[in-house]
């Protein structure tokens, strides 16, 4: 496949998730009984319009973005079906509905990837490397449950936590024999081993058990690697603000959509692109829906956030308030996108 159409695709997925996003909030409006004045997908000119009810779909050009218009949601109104006239659980539902809908949006992409998984590569040691100087300290049958306090969600977070810690000594929890054992600076260093097939590979010594797969335990592993991925973005902004991580690491939309072509064309295989883009877009999906509920003014957090203020305090955030630190919000994350992209 070429760059350009890797590049189609690529706008395509953040389309299609800002699409859903909206359709969160539009489905949860049109539960509550708030009037919505227009849904649409896609933004600039609409290529097909048609009215059904009180409500106008349309279709638009560019294939990414979208909006779902409530009355009173920018605007004064008196209409009793405004989304300002509604009470609060209405109102933190249709908030919230966005970022739940960008969830289950990756939560389905990776069933999907998982649905014909024949098995699993546990957290659970099965056996150690010639030499490996863990052994004993771990034992086999360890199910390795957290590292540094961090929880086990998947196997692959194994080596996303020792990978963290600049040091080479990690706390680490297991289960043994059905109770938990807590082992403290466990030293824990990357070493050159020998596979059963004699050739040499760098690693930590241990080999992890592999378990069969039913529907359950697709289930469950597709939502644990759901939950995976809501942790990792408090990991990236846990490490931005202790200087782990730099501005340099930050990606616009440019550098995911390049990401994304990287992705596509390194795959082996077109079946193994359409996967791994899969993927990606399950955790583009998955991060969405976390960013969107960070508390900031221009973002659904922030209005939940002033949703809660009046709840608590029994008077609403004067909308000239709102509006001025929306607008703050909204340059400030405008500047970013653009100092990423840059």
């Amino acid at each position: 496949m070429s760059t350009v159409l890797y590049i189609l695709v690529a706008l395509l997925v953040f389309g299609v998730l800002i699409a859903v996003h909206e359709l969160g909030h539009f489905l949860a409006a049109k539960a509550c009984g708030v009037k919505v004045n227009e849904f649409s997908i896609g933004m600039g000119p609409a290529i097909f319009k048609k009215q059904k009810g009180e409500t106008l779909y349309a279709l638009r050009c560019l294939p990414f973005g979208g909006f779902c218009a409530m009355e009173g949601e920018d605007e004064t109104s008196e209409d009793p079906r405004a989304l300002e006239n509604q009470g609060f659980w209405a109102k933190l539902l249709i908030f919230a509905a966005g970022a739940a809908m960008n969830f289950l949006a990756g939560l389905l992409i990776i069933l999907c990837l998982y649905g014909g998984a024949k098995a699993f590569v546990t957290p659970v040691i099965a056996d150690f490397a010639q030499g490996c100087p863990l052994e004993g300290t771990l034992l086999a049958g360890d199910k390795v449950t957290a590292i540094d306090g961090e929880r086990i969600y998947v196997y692959s977070d194994v080596s996303l936590l020792l990978n963290l810690k600049q040091s080479g000594s990690h706390d680490l929890t297991v289960l043994r024999n059905g109770e938990k054992a807590e082992l403290t600076n466990v030293p824990m260093e990357l070493r050159e081993y020998t596979d059963k097939n004699g050739n040499a590979y760098t690693g930590y010594g241990l080999t992890f058990s592999v378990k069969e797969a039913g529907i359950g335990d697709r289930i469950s592993y597709s939502f644990a690697n759901a939950i995976d991925f809501v942790r990792m973005v408090r990991l990236s902004l846990q490490m931005l603000v202790t200087g782990q991580a730099g501005v340099k690491d930050i990606s616009g939309p440019v550098g995911i959509v390049s990401v994304i072509t990287d992705v596509g064309q390194s795959s082996s295989s077109a079946s193994a692109a359409v996967r791994n883009i899969a993927y990606l877009a399950a955790m583009i999906a998955v991060n969405l829906a976390v960013m969107n509920l960070l508390p900031l003014p221009a973002l659904d957090g922030g209005k939940i956030v002033f949703l809660l203020i009046e709840a608590v305090t029994g008077h609403a955030v004067p909308e000239k308030i709102q509006g001025s630190l929306t607008v703050a919000a909204f340059a400030l994350l405008f500047g970013l996108m653009l100092f990423a992209t840059y």
